[in-house]
């Protein structure tokens, strides 16, 4: 349910400065002591905490403090993909990651971070079992109201252990009607790639790609030798409502679909740029490629690859437009700080970042129209149903 993006691990040898000085504040702050004040405007923090030491009235420990200032400095980057993540977060992200949770299985849009869109339930979670759809709002969370409730906590809210309870109010716009529903959390195992015979098509292949996991690069190759991909005229490669994930997995799964070469560049703030290349699986078989609005970040970086090099058609709308990476550090205590370190370049250097990319033949879906991922007939929605028409045209 999260954005994505990098996620690299780093063991970091110091702490960072900024945090050093916090802890300094609080040290001599705590002994009596105001070393800090006035030394590149360290008096203020000195002063605000000197306040809450002497006058506030509830007591605040010095790690309620430090954990405190620690989300405040990174809140005011004011980069939504950057945050201070606590024990908890930390955790049910790791946990994301690996696709396994506790939680109810609804993942949640990019598209209007000011509501708390559901994108789509996870089949046969809780969620899709209480007939929860794609488009409904989640306006109460165990009766705590989410109007401008961050995603990362309304996603903590919703997870938990396995045969806790939440109860969920929800707004669907077709029937204009808020209706409320309990659901028990489950371990939530989310496979990242669906594959099959296109429905009414034994010749064309489709595979679908929800995520960027660890396990997504593993998972497509189980994929496509299960289906015998190689007797396959030609493959359909779905990846709308794919918010991302691990670099490694996208570089992974685009060795499949581009010969060997750049996949992408990596470019940190100094201008230092870190290749990532094709591994030398390419298939070379006629291939389609679903975007849509919501496909973003390592998704992104797939699908820029593949148009860059001219390898498949690019099908849909055009692509959310995340193009920077982040990196998560450990800070101890179970907590870290995920940052934005880099931004991503696609094979012919193109900064998508903020712009998206634009498919090669545009299929928008009217309003009220659901797309047909992993169909189970032949009642395609327009996207799918003109991804095909343009893959059999590759095949004449």
């Amino acid at each position: 349910m999260t954005c994505l993006q990098e996620w690299n691990w780093k063991r970091v040898a110091k702490n960072i400065g900024v945090i050093l000085l916090i802890f300094s504040v609080l040290v001599t702050t705590a002994l009596g002591g105001i070393v800090l004040a006035n030394v590149n405007n360290a008096g203020r923090l000195v002063h605000v905490i000197q306040l809450i030491r002497s006058d506030y009235l509830e007591n605040v420990t010095t790690d309620q403090l430090v954990e405190g200032a620690t989300k405040g400095i990174v809140e005011i980057l004011g980069d939504p993909y950057s945050t201070y993540m606590n024990a908890k977060e930390n955790q049910e992200l790791f946990q994301m990651l690996e696709g396994k949770f506790g939680g109810v299985g609804i993942v949640l849009s990019l598209k209007d971070p000011k509501k708390l869109v559901v994108l789509r339930p996870i089949k046969n979670s809780p969620a899709s079992k209480a007939g929860i759809q794609s488009g409904d709002v989640v306006s109460k969370i165990n009766d705590e109201e989410t109007a401008g409730m961050e995603q990362e906590k309304a996603v903590g809210m919703m997870r938990g252990d396995p045969g806790t309870k939440v109860n969920l109010a929800l707004y669907r716009e077709s029937t204009n009607k808020t209706f409320t529903v309990s659901l028990t959390r489950e371990n939530i195992t989310v496979p990242t790639v669906e594959g099959e015979a296109l429905p009414g098509h034994p010749d064309i292949a489709y595979i679908n790609i929800t995520q960027f996991s660890s396990v997504t690069g593993t998972e497509l190759q189980e994929t496509m030798t299960n289906l015998d991909i190689k007797k396959f005229k030609g493959l359909i490669l779905d990846m709308r409502y794919n918010h991302g994930g691990e670099l490694k997995a996208a570089v992974q799964v685009a060795s499949y679909f581009i010969p060997e070469g750049p996949v992408v560049y990596i470019v940190d703030k100094k201008g230092n740029v870190d290749t990532k290349m094709a591994a030398g699986t390419f298939l070379g078989m006629p291939l389609v490629v679903l975007v849509n609005e919501e496909s973003a970040s390592a998704a992104e970086i797939v699908a820029g690859a593949i148009k860059d090099k001219g390898t498949a058609s690019l099908v849909g709308v055009k692509t959310f437009g995340k193009g920077i990476v982040q990196t998560i550090f450990p800070l101890g205590g179970g907590t870290s700080v995920k940052l934005t370190t880099a931004k991503y370049l696609t094979p012919n250097k193109v900064d998508i970042h903020k712009q998206g990319i634009e498919p090669d033949i545009v299929v928008e879906l009217k309003k009220g129209q659901s797309t047909t991922i992993s169909p189970l007939d032949t009642n395609f929605d327009p996207q799918l149903q003109k991804a095909l028409q343009t893959l059999q045209g590759k095949l004449k």
